[in-house]
């Protein structure tokens, strides 16, 4: 499973890495709302909460869902601009201009994309706005996530632009109350990463430089395609646009690529130390808990994990012949779960508990990446 990029015919000159404002602001307000995905940042989320009025709190808990579930495309609008080029306001108020300048369609579709619409990076979707079936579907898929955002979408749908003006001044009041002091932390930081991409896209290539933003992001030059290791399919184009790579420091584990119809595509990547970013694929993943399910691998993993042992110790512990815990030991060891050793004539194996320790962590990181 992966998210796809088809970027034939796309100039190098077109793809940048920028860092944005209003993007990290939404993963600030994901990460405030979700802690436990960003254990790292369980001090500034909770010391960041204590210090939110009570009344911007029940402000940003009327849309936590942009932010909470999904993220939405409204904190990336650069990518909506016509001719796919754009990049990131240099302020968070030059971002906000950028919002204002998409039309209420382009809002309204991608506010709503927290009712998992299937159209989302194939197809020009139908439009809420103008379409009544949209319309019904919209509300009837909010509807299952309660009242809360049942009337968030209706304001939506019934009157875009007052429910824009209140999401900027929404925007403006979390930039006062904690954001300000936030970025200004973070933004050269970001600011540095992303001009070491743009070192690695002019020097190295782009090969190079998606390797540098993520282990998970790959080009394949053959077919002009970048893959983004993810549990999601999806695809979409550069065509005669851009290709943008955002960093973030607050989005660890989540590595985000925005394939909405039509607007330009966005890998949004953190910005990670490198023992975080060397984590399993998902095919790595997969491929080591189906090796761990199998009923006899569980119980020679009891034997393996306490000491080494050879294939005919095993069979003779387990009851089985050498040829099927050899073929057991094979799967194990083809998942990576196995080291050997040899000695004399005799192999040992057992289990690298360092690799099965993280299979947690790793599970985690991959569901929500």
């Amino acid at each position: 499973m992966s998210v796809t990029i088809d970027i034939s015919g796309l100039p190098a000159e077109r793809v940048t890495a920028a860092p944005s404002p209003l993007a990290e602001l939404g993963m600030a307000l994901h990460a405030l709302t979700e802690p436990s995905h960003h254990p790292s940042l369980r001090g500034w989320a909770s010391a960041t909460a204590t210090r939110l009025d009570c009344c911007l709190a029940d402000r940003l808990s009327e849309a936590e869902f942009l932010w909470r579930t999904s993220f939405s495309d409204v904190f990336l609008p650069f990518a909506g601009a016509p001719g796919g080029r754009a990049l990131p306001g240099a302020t968070l108020a030059d971002e906000l201009d950028q919002l204002d300048k998409l039309s209420d369609s382009q809002f309204v579709a991608a506010a709503l994309e927290f009712t998992c619409q299937t159209f989302y990076g194939t197809v020009a979707e139908p439009d809420a706005l103008t379409d009544p079936a949209a319309r019904q579907r919209a509300l009837d898929l909010t509807a299952t996530r309660g009242p809360q955002q049942l009337n968030f979408t209706r304001r939506l749908l019934d009157d875009p632009p007052v429910l824009r003006r209140w999401f900027r001044e929404l925007v403006q009041d979390c930039d006062e109350a904690f954001f300000a002091d936030t970025w200004a932390r973070l933004g050269p930081e970001l600011a540095a990463d992303a001009r070491h991409k743009n070192e690695l896209l002019r020097h190295r290539g782009l090969g190079e430089a998606l390797a540098a933003t993520s282990k998970a992001v790959v080009l394949d030059e053959k077919t002009s395609t970048v893959s983004v290791d993810k549990l999601a399919d999806g695809h979409t184009r550069t065509g005669s646009g851009g290709l943008l790579l955002v960093p973030t420091s607050l989005g660890w584990p989540h590595l985000m690529v925005l394939s909405r119809y039509a607007w330009q595509p966005v890998i949004h990547y953190p910005v990670t130390p490198s023992a975080l970013s060397a984590r399993s694929s998902v095919r790595e993943l997969t491929r080591r808990m189906e090796a761990l399910a199998h009923p006899a691998r569980m119980r020679l993993c009891r034997f393996l994990a306490r000491a080494p042992h050879t294939t005919s110790e095993l069979a003779d512990a387990l009851g089985m012949s050498a040829p099927e815990i050899s073929r057991h030991l094979a799967v194990l060891k083809k998942a990576g779960l196995l080291t050997s050793q040899r000695r004399g004539r005799y192999v040992l194996h057992q289990l690298d508990l360092t690799t099965v320790a993280r299979l947690g962590s790793d599970f985690i990181e991959g569901v929500l990446r």
